[in-house]
């Protein structure tokens, strides 16, 4: 399957932070930590996202630099974009999407807390 990253328009949409970033593991028996491309770690920030008609979904948000944000922050993702998977896995087939952020902007700032 090609990977292609889908924009995704935050505009209309509203973000909070539900669980604060820490590394994402490749491997939980092992405790392997996921690393991008260039060898650094990769943060998984657990958010809730609401849309103009008020419906609510946990979103996780992977970003190769860590996020200065904790539970209750309103937040906004910088660059977000989501990405295909499937997988096969003792013959059952399995997909999503998976979100990538190049950081986090909080809502009650104009700085970016993290951007790489």
């Amino acid at each position: 399957m090609r990977t292609i990253p889908i924009p995704v328009d935050t505009g209309k949409l509203t973000f909070t932070c539900v669980k604060a970033a820490r590394p994402r593991l490749v491997n939980k028996d092992t405790g392997e930590i996921k690393r991008d491309k260039n060898g650094n770690i990769v943060y998984e920030v657990t958010v809730s996202v609401e849309d103009d008609f008020g419906r609510l979904e946990l979103m996780k948000i992977g970003t190769s630099a860590e996020p200065d944000i904790s539970a209750g922050d309103e937040v906004t993702p910088v660059n977000l974009v989501g990405y295909v998977w499937e997988q096969t896995i003792q013959g059952s087939m399995r997909w999503g999407i998976a979100y990538k952020a190049t950081g986090f902007v909080r809502a009650d700032s104009a700085m970016p807390v993290e951007v790489a």
